[in-house]
C-alpha cells in the first residue's frame, strides 16, 4: 500500500477526530462523573464517598414514580396535541403557502428569538384568572365562573406544547416540502379521492419528518421543568424539578444524579419502542424499497 493510499486511510478518522473529542470531553467525561456520583454515599457537611451504593437507584425510584410517570404523560400529551396542531400548519405552509413559504417558516421560528423563559411567563399573564382566555371560556360556558386554567395540568402541557411546537412543525413541512408534485398526481391518477391520496402517498412520505418531530419534541419536553415551576403548582411537578430541586436546592447530588441516569435510561427505551413501531426507515429518513 503506498504512503498516498494510507493517508487516504486515515482522512475519515482525521475528519471525525474534532467532533470525537468534543463528544469524549464535553459528554462521555461528564457523563462518568455523573455516574460515579450517583453511587456515593454522604452529606455536602460530611462530604461524599465513592461507596457502589446502588441502593440510591432504587430509593429514587420508589420516592420519585409519581414524578417520573408524570413527565412521560404531560411529554406525551404535549408531543400529540404538537403533532395535531403542527402537522396541518406544515401541510398548509408547504403545499399552500405559495410565494410566503420563506415567511410563513420564518414566523415559526421567530418566537426562539425570544428567550425560553420569557416565552413561558408570558403564558402566566395569558391564562390569569382575569385573562382574556379565562372571560372568554367563561362567556362560553367552558369554564366556570370560579374556574381557572393558570396552575393546572392543562396550563402546564399547553406551555411544554407552545414552547417544543416548532421542534414538530420544521422537521415535518421540510419531509411534506421535499415531495415531488408528481407523485401527488400520480396518485390521483390511480387512487383518486384526496383522502386516499394523503394517507397512501402523502402521509408514508412524511413520515421521516413526523418520526423526526416526535422524538424532537418528546424528549427535551420529558425533562422539562420551567413550564411545571411556573404554570403548575406541586401537584403538576415533573421528574425535572425533583432533580433540579435535589441538585440546586436540597444538595443531595447521588439521588439528583441517579434520577437523570434512570430518565435517560427510560427516555432510551421509549426511543427504541418508537424506532421499533414505526420502523428503521422511517426513523432514519430512508424510503423502504
Amino acid at each position: 500500500m503506498s504512503i498516498l493510499q494510507r493517508r487516504r486511510g486515515l482522512l475519515p478518522f482525521l475528519l471525525l477526530a474534532p467532533g470525537l473529542a468534543w463528544l469524549l470531553l464535553f459528554f462521555a467525561v461528564p457523563l462518568y462523573y455523573m455516574a460515579r456520583q450517583s453511587l456515593e454515599e454522604g452529606t455536602i457537611f460530611t462530604g461524599f464517598e465513592f461507596a457502589w451504593n446502588f441502593q440510591t437507584y432504587t430509593d429514587a425510584l420508589s420516592n420519585y414514580d409519581e414524578q417520573l410517570v408524570r413527565s412521560f404523560l404531560y411529554a406525551g400529551a404535549a408531543t400529540l396535541i404538537a403533532f395535531a396542531v403542527g402537522f396541518p400548519l406544515a401541510y398548509a405552509i408547504a403545499f399552500r403557502g405559495g410565494k410566503w413559504k420563506n415567511a410563513l417558516v420564518l414566523l415559526v421560528i421567530v418566537p426562539f428569538f425570544i428567550t425560553y423563559l420569557i416565552r413561558t411567563l408570558s403564558w402566566q399573564t395569558i391564562l390569569e384568572d382575569s385573562g382574556v382566555v379565562v372571560n372568554l371560556l367563561q362567556f362560553v360556558g367552558l369554564l366556570g365562573d370560579d374556574g381557572r386554567i393558570l396552575a393546572t395540568t392543562a396550563a402546564v402541557i399547553a406551555g411544554i406544547t407552545y414552547n417544543f411546537l416548532p421542534f414538530m412543525i420544521l422537521p415535518v413541512y421540510a419531509s411534506l416540502e421535499r415531495i415531488d408534485p408528481r407523485m401527488l398526481e400520480a396518485g390521483y391518477d390511480l387512487y383518486g379521492t384526496r383522502r386516499a391520496v394523503f394517507t397512501r402517498v402523502t402521509l408514508p412520505l412524511a413520515m421521516p419528518g413526523v418520526v423526526a418531530g416526535s422524538l424532537l419534541t418528546f424528549i427535551p419536553a420529558v425533562g422539562d421543568f420551567i413550564n411545571a415551576e411556573l404554570l403548575g403548582t406541586p401537584r403538576q411537578s415533573m421528574i425535572g424539578n425533583v432533580i433540579q430541586s435535589r441538585f440546586l436546592e436540597l444538595t443531595d447530588y447521588p439521588t439528583a444524579a441517579a434520577l437523570s441516569f434512570i430518565l435517560m435510561a427510560l427516555v432510551l427505551v421509549v426511543v427504541l419502542a418508537w424506532a421499533r413501531l414505526v420502523g428503521t426507515e422511517s426513523l432514519m429518513g430512508v424510503e423502504a424499497r
